[in-house]
């Protein structure tokens, strides 16, 4: 018996459905991923700090650490951007946008990061922890972190606890970037402030 060429119902939808979700991600697969950046902010010089400064780690919630950008962690849900993507790792990026806020902020003092390439004895340390970088239910960023300064073995080590709020200028990707690297820089304010605290005493 000859066999017939044609599909059955139930085989051509199998089929359309099959080439339907292949199309698919195809679009998505070939769909050019925008990439963001953070931009170091400028900010005013304060009183002279430590000699050398030592970026030891910057901790990052584990929910931010993806290539898209999250939106929003708000009503128990992780919304992400999956066309808005970091243009690197987003600890490598803070950590390198804050060593160069610091290095504005402390013009006395050498700032570097333990993952650099140029070291150096530390005469003080920082370590950040950082817990929420987002948009809140109002539509404004909110950074929230915890940051520590240490100096030599007999001195305590100073911790602070830091929430800022920035309004951004639209609803736009680009407009949380813009407030993101706002929040970092103020993040950056108050640890050179630390420092040089930790310097005067």
């Amino acid at each position: 018996m000859k066999a017939s060429g044609r599909l059955k119902p139930s085989g051509r939808r199998h089929f359309v459905a099959s080439l339907s979700a292949t199309l698919a991600l195809a679009s998505c697969a070939s769909a050019d991923p925008r990439l963001y950046t953070i931009a170091p902010v400028p900010g005013p010089p304060q009183p002279p700090g430590p000699s050398v400064i030592m970026l030891r780690t910057i901790g990052v919630a584990h929910y931010l650490v993806r290539r898209q950008i999250v939106r929003s962690s708000e009503n128990y849900r992780v919304d992400v951007m999956a066309n808005d993507w970091w243009g690197e790792s987003l600890d490598t990026m803070l950590g390198r946008v804050l060593v160069q806020e610091l290095g504005e902020r402390l013009p006395h003092s050498h700032v570097y990061e333990t993952t650099g390439a140029v070291t150096a004895t530390p005469d003080a340390s920082i370590e950040v922890e950082l817990q929420r970088l987002d948009m809140d239910a109002n539509g404004q960023l909110l950074l929230i972190a915890q940051a520590a300064v240490s100096g030599g073995a007999r001195t305590p080590v100073a911790r602070h606890g830091f929430r800022i709020v920035v309004t951004p200028s639209s609803t736009s990707i680009a407009s949380q970037v813009a407030a993101t690297s706002t929040a970092l820089g103020q993040l950056a304010d108050g640890i050179a402030a630390m420092l040089t605290r930790r310097t005067a005493t």
